[in-house]
């Protein structure tokens, strides 16, 4: 009986393989653990040997050819079988399943029964507003529900994987929902907002897309979106409180500051909190930047409690996500070499030597790499920190 056989799995990440050369040839007799063919997977061109006796009766996938996992490769049975069969039922089983994966969700679109939209109006969905784009924030809305909306009008400004861009209203008409508030994120797409007539209900048919759709996702609560740090002090028994400084902000807490301003205030490594906007509602623009000049004696150190563990958790960007993602992918798509240097020991010798002629005094190197290590995260307390997936988290102590 004839035996298929299809592109192998050759490494745990392969999803497609190419054929490099065959080894056999249609009509050719076959032998158990014989190599068919040089297969090249995402990772190496390995050797792709035979499990089954008999003839070669079909080739599926030519020299250069390059087919999914799985894929029909070959087809091996005794000399003079009809395969048509299974050439036949191979070119048929892939509608079928096609068309099975199309009517899984019309099954659950019946069980979820979602409200339709009302007649007239218009679904605003998260732009894709770069190639790269995912998700996208909304940093800000300019428009509230009920306002008039004219095509041209800015409607939000929208945090990409790049930049902060303004996005502009298509249509016009009555902004009757807003689908994600200032803060959240969703993946491209997702409903943004929806322009129609005046009056127009449309409560229903947001709360079903709210029941059906995944929630967007939002920034961990702790850091505020454009990358003001929020002092947290952390104790093992008491949580030591930290003054927040006077500024202008929403009554959210989420500090009002222009893209420029942020990009300006990040170079500087000014603290945003701390400065007092003189744009539109306290919005903090390119000339508070400028103009602004610390105080005497206030710097942006935090001083923590001895024996108290503080941290400052920095909210990740849209653009410094994809900037790790891309740093992380490169790690296994580019080559990488590594550098090693040469250090003089000899006084640490000589310290570690005197050190250990106290009594009941012994300290090893690696004591004092240790040691020197805890100095530097001191001195450098911007690398005692850690990636999270929501945010950076820098601690103000050394464990």
């Amino acid at each position: 009986m004839a035996e298929i056989i299809t592109m192998p799995r050759l490494s745990d990440t392969m999803e497609e393989g190419t054929v490099a050369k065959w080894l056999k040839k249609v009509g050719d007799q076959i032998k158990e653990g014989d190599i068919l063919a040089e297969i090249e997977t995402d990772k190496a061109t390995m050797e792709f040997e035979s499990f089954n006796e008999g003839e070669l009766l079909h080739i599926g996938i030519p020299e250069g050819g390059t087919a999914a996992v799985d894929s029909l490769l070959a087809i091996i049975g005794n000399k003079g079988e009809d395969i048509s069969g299974l050439l036949s039922g191979q070119k048929t089983d892939t509608p079928k399943t096609e068309e099975k994966t199309t009517e899984a969700p019309k099954a659950e679109a019946s069980t979820d029964a979602p409200v339709a939209a009302p007649e007239g109006v218009e679904i605003i969905t998260m732009p894709r507003l770069s190639d790269t784009m995912e998700e996208g924030t909304v940093a800000k809305w300019n428009i509230k529900v009920g306002d008039q909306v004219k095509e041209g009008d800015i409607l939000a400004e929208i945090e990409t994987d790049k930049a902060t861009m303004e996005f502009e209203s298509f249509y016009s008409g009555t902004l009757l929902y807003i689908g994600l508030q200032e803060g959240d994120s969703a993946p491209v797409d997702s409903v943004l907002a929806v322009i129609g007539e005046k009056g127009t209900e449309v409560k229903a048919w947001a709360e079903s897309q709210k029941a059906t759709a995944n929630s967007p996702v939002k920034r961990d609560d702790v850091a505020p979106v454009e990358e003001a740090p929020v002092q947290i002090a952390e104790s093992k028994t008491t949580q030591t409180p930290v003054s927040q400084p006077q500024t202008t902000a929403t009554p959210n807490g989420r500090i009002v500051a222009s893209p420029l301003a942020k990009k300006l205030a990040a170079e500087k490594g000014i603290d945003l909190a701390r400065i007092h906007g003189s744009g539109e509602q306290g919005r903090i623009v390119k000339r508070d930047i400028d103009q602004y000049t610390p105080s005497a004696g206030m710097t942006n150190a935090v001083i923590v409690p001895k024996g108290t563990e503080s941290v400052t958790t920095i909210a990740n960007s849209q653009m410094r996500k994809t900037i790790a993602k891309r740093l992380a992918a490169s790690k296994f798509t580019a080559p990488h070499y590594y550098l090693g240097v040469e250090f003089d020991m000899d006084h640490a010798i000589s310290f570690r030597e005197q050190y250990n002629a106290l009594p009941d005094t012994k300290i090893s190197f690696n004591d004092i790499v240790v040691k020197a290590s805890a100095l530097a995260l001191k001195q450098h307390p911007q690398a005692n920190a850690k990636w999270e997936d929501s945010q950076i988290t820098q601690h103000h102590h050394v464990q």
